[in-house]
């Protein structure tokens, strides 16, 4: 296997980690329970 290749998987790993640290990041940030929003379009409920 060459240099070149080794240094493509290599940042190929690493890319998939951190999209997945990002995506596990906004999956803990958001709120537990329901939300409820009001605006124009009348009211939102949306339970986690």
């Amino acid at each position: 296997m060459s240099r070149n290749t080794l240094y493509l998987l290599l940042g190929a790993l690493i890319v998939v980690v951190v999209g997945f640290a990002i995506y596990a990041y906004q999956q803990e940030s958001q709120p537990d329970g329901v939300q409820i929003e009001l605006n124009e379009q009348g009211i939102s409920v949306e339970g986690n």
